[in-house]
């Protein structure tokens, strides 16, 4: 078992900007507003899919953006919203803050959805800012960006296929023409010390996870060689496919290591007979497995056994062996075990920035997410427009902390980096 990683950057939508528009009507004044409202920006929304096994297709793309919301239009027209992306991960996958490192989500079930990056607010029509005193606003709200971070997904990857068999049979060699693994092989005994997992890639979000297990001879079952460490291993396996020594070079009889191996994959549990397990010949390059091959399918077929030869040397029927394990593993019920650690609520929303209001090396400034917005919105040649950002400081309190500053009528004030002279 390993941790699967992948870091990816997420970025939602940004809302559609309102619009500033007018009717052209008799005893309105202006024509009267008529700007809509933009769309909102669509979101980035994690959705679990057990027929996903790895987090592959992450290392392939590592940005993500889903698409903005459209501007509002004229005759009071709302903008179209932006088009929310799904992004699908295995079940037992768990997000995590890139920065804080703390848990966002588990995602614990099938078709289960988590909104990871919320799209931005679209912005009001120069309609919403009419009043009886403000008949003819000339001026809109911009829409708000969308939620942009910074997540790193784990999975915590428990082999689909376990390879198991005696030492030296071919077991590694498979795993490294399969996968991305880079397992040490060598022609001695006992050359796996530890499971060597690889992921291995079928398609476009079809990928499933390989284990060479190792330590399998006689007497496991008790301890034997590296017995009982791996059989833990063996026994989270969904499928098991048995590799043989088809040449019998070494003086060995594949017939009779099948069931040596399996008898000690039983004698540690009794429920490891309910596997599905398919027997793959190897070393068929050599001249001495014809022979043992018809001996293995005279032995086996007969008991329902699937045989699949194959030369791990030459390659011969390993792609064939590929698509039979993705299409066994497909039909065999899946059994996730997922990380749950405990959930961080204050990471699974990001914040909007505070109002900053301060004096620093004799400057007044003024700055955050929301003022960079209002400033984005106002029209400055138009009176209305300026009355209205006068207000809206008022309202949030930052007059009243530029005078507690101690502020003076005619000095400079430094909003989101433009600069603005203070009266009252």
């Amino acid at each position: 078992m390993f941790i699967d990683v992948a870091k990816i950057y997420l970025k939602a939508g940004k809302g559609g900007d309102g619009a500033v528009a007018f009717r052209r009507e008799k005893y309105e004044p202006s024509g009267g507003p008529y700007g809509g409202d933009g769309g909102d920006g669509g979101s980035i929304i994690l959705q679990g899919d057990e027929g996903i096994r790895t987090l592959m297709d992450f290392r392939y793309k590592r940005s993500y953006k889903a698409e903005n919301g459209e501007n509002g239009r004229t005759k009071k027209q709302y903008g179209r919203k932006g088009q929310d992306l799904i992004l699908k991960v295995p079940v037992g996958t768990i997000v995590k803050d890139a920065e804080t490192g703390k848990v966002i989500v588990d995602i614990k079930e099938h078709n289960q959805t988590f909104v990871i990056a919320k799209g931005g607010k679209g912005g009001r029509g120069n309609a919403k800012f009419a009043t009886p005193t403000r008949q003819a606003p000339r001026f809109a709200e911009p829409g708000r960006k969308g939620e942009e971070r910074t997540v790193i997904l784990e999975l915590k990857l428990i082999a689909d296929v376990g390879l198991v068999g005696f030492p030296n049979v071919g077991k590694s060699t498979i795993l490294s023409i399969l996968s991305d693994a880079k397992p040490k092989i060598a022609n001695y005994h006992f050359t796996t010390l530890k499971p060597n997992l690889g992921v291995v890639r079928v398609d476009t979000e079809k990928s499933f996870v390989i284990a060479d297990i190792p330590g399998l001879i006689e007497g496991a079952h008790k301890g034997a060689g590296l017995g009982l460490d791996f059989l833990r291993h063996v026994e989270r396996t969904r499928v098991l496919v048995h590799v043989l020594d088809a040449s019998g070079q070494e003086g060995r009889n594949p017939v009779e290591d099948f069931y040596k191996i399996n008898e000690e994959l039983f004698q540690y549990n009794e429920k490891l007979k309910e596997k599905k397990q398919i027997i793959v010949p190897n070393k068929m390059d050599l001249p001495e497995s014809k022979e043992w091959l018809v001996k293995i399918k005279k032995e086996f077929e007969p008991k329902g056994y699937e045989i699949y030869p194959i030369s791990a040397a030459t390659g011969e029927g390993i792609e064939k062996l590929k698509y039979v394990m993705w299409e066994m593993i497909n039909k065999v019920e899946s059994n996730y075990e997922t990380f749950d650690e405990e959930m961080d609520i204050e990471a699974e929303e990001p914040k909007e920035e505070p109002i900053v209001v301060k004096k620093e090396d004799g400057r007044f400034i003024v700055e955050g997410s929301f003022i960079e917005r209002l400033l984005y919105s106002i029209n400055f040649s138009d009176l209305e427009s300026v009355r209205y950002f006068q207000n809206v400081m008022r309202q949030k309190g930052i007059v009243d902390k530029l005078l507690e500053l101690g502020i003076k009528e005619g000095e400079s004030v430094f909003i989101c980096g433009y600069e603005f002279e203070f009266f009252e």
